[in-house]
């Protein structure tokens, strides 16, 4: 008897349609404010920014998917479409937001099953979940995984490094900054529960330890301790 294998609600090709919608919503987002945007002058505010984060985010909740057996096609799609509405709604209900405008657009284009939709939605809506894991789906369990990880590491030490120059902050702060860093991954490490995201945690972790290290050798007038341990 073989094994039966199950087909993907989603193309290749509906899912790079999907992926230019939400490039294009982004950019309309932050075209249509009147003030000039919503801490415009903070780099992960750009359009720009928010879509490299969300297929950042689509690449670690695949992986992490796979790895752990949930549903991949229900994570990537729900990990596409998880910040959509983040540039033009408060941070309190970009979640919320953002399944509505999945919702409509999986209802509109192409021909899924409404059961595939309805759990997209929800690991969309679920994402900004602040509490235990464990109380969540093992799909929306990936997707809130794969956003803390994407500010964890080298990506996430860039952007600190550059709010220092929007702070008006000199390079000798440098170790502060890296610090957050730490101390952000340090928190998600505590949080994640997966195997798979532990192991990409610290990785990333060491990472930012190394620039830390470097930093601590090529700028001797930098203050050691505040770098910790």
């Amino acid at each position: 008897m073989g094994v039966e294998i199950k087909e993907s609600p989603v193309s290749a090709e509906e899912f790079e349609t999907m992926q230019r919608f939400v490039k294009d919503y982004l950019a309309a987002s932050v075209e249509n404010e009147d003030d000039g945007g919503r801490m415009r002058w903070y780099p992960w505010h750009s359009a720009e920014y928010r879509f490299n984060h969300i297929l950042n985010v689509v690449d670690l909740a695949s992986n992490i998917a796979e790895r752990e057996g949930a549903d991949v096609d229900v994570v990537r799609v729900a990990a596409l479409f998880h910040d959509i509405a983040k540039l033009e709604a408060e941070q309190e209900v970009h979640a919320e937001e953002g399944a509505r405008v999945a919702r409509e657009y999986l209802s509109t284009h192409g021909d899924f099953p409404q059961s595939f939709i309805e759990q997209v939605c929800q690991v969309v809506a679920d994402h900004s979940y602040q509490g235990p894991l464990s109380d969540v789906t093992l799909e929306t369990r990936c997707l809130i995984e794969a956003d803390i990880l994407d500010k964890v590491g080298a990506n996430g030490t860039v952007l600190m490094l550059l709010r220092m120059g929007y702070e008006a902050r000199t390079h000798m702060d440098a170790s502060e900054m890296v610090e957050r860093v730490l101390e952000r991954g340090r928190a998600a490490t505590d949080r994640i529960e997966s195997e798979s995201a532990e192991s990409i945690a610290h990785q990333r972790l060491k990472r930012v330890k190394w620039f830390r290290e470097w930093l601590e050798e090529e700028v001797p007038g930098m203050d050691r301790e505040e770098f910790g341990v």
